[in-house]
């Protein structure tokens, strides 16, 4: 699941019109920006299998810290708490929480039975979507064109930035998906989890549309 959590995060603009697309992109995105810093750091690993599913070729050995429910759940309650500390936003840190725990309940759809649910634990959860690449393309495509036309309903272009960058966003999203898809394994773990930090610039740029955006006032 790549795009389908940044369609999370685009639909829930229209849950929380207050926050900032960049801070919803954070929260959708949270636990895998977390994910390649406990790869380095080699706390998480991971190996690449091509063939291990129809969609990628990443074999989730262990990531009980950025993965598994109970955990999910702290980051998720520490991402609202800090919103709500910065901002008073009692209906935004709240969205932002969901957003957070969002992640694992579509990681879980698509995954093969590998996400644990809590650190140490033997049962493992998923539904292994991944096993289609039909079936894949069509949810994930669907819960993304869904939150971004929900993001486009919501608010309106301030200037001319603030169309081009979305649309260019969107764009963007849909070229990245389409190289994990299919384009060749990445060579190594570590390449992979430099990758997978540049992540962050996504969210910048969810921060520098919003910031061209207006929300849709109610007539």
């Amino acid at each position: 699941m790549f795009i389908g959590h940044f369609g999370v995060g685009f639909g829930a603009k229209a849950a929380a019109p207050k926050v900032s697309l960049g801070s919803l992109f954070l929260a959708a995105q949270f636990i895998d920006l977390l994910w390649p810093t406990l790869l380095l750091l080699g706390v998480e690993r991971v190996r690449i299998e091509p063939g291990v599913t129809a969609v990628t070729p990443l074999d989730f050995v262990s990531y009980p810290i950025s993965h598994s429910l109970l955990t999910v759940l702290g980051w998720s309650l520490l991402v609202a708490a800090a919103y709500y500390v910065l901002r008073r936003d009692r209906r935004g840190s709240v969205v932002l929480g969901v957003a957070v725990l969002s992640h694992w309940l579509l990681d879980a759809i698509v995954h093969r039975p590998d996400l644990p649910l809590f650190p140490g634990g033997s049962h493992l959860v998923g539904l292994g979507l991944w096993s289609s690449l039909t079936a894949t393309l069509l949810v994930e495509a669907s819960v993304f064109a869904v939150g971004a036309w929900l993001y486009i309903r919501i608010t309106h272009p301030a200037d001319s930035i603030g169309n081009w960058a979305l649309w260019g966003l969107v764009v963007f999203l849909l070229m990245i998906y389409g190289a994990n898809l299919f384009s060749a394994p990445p060579p190594n773990v570590t390449a992979l989890a430099w990758v997978g930090q540049a992540q962050w610039l996504l969210v910048a740029w969810g921060y520098w549309v919003d910031r061209h955006r207006r929300p849709v006032l109610p007539k």
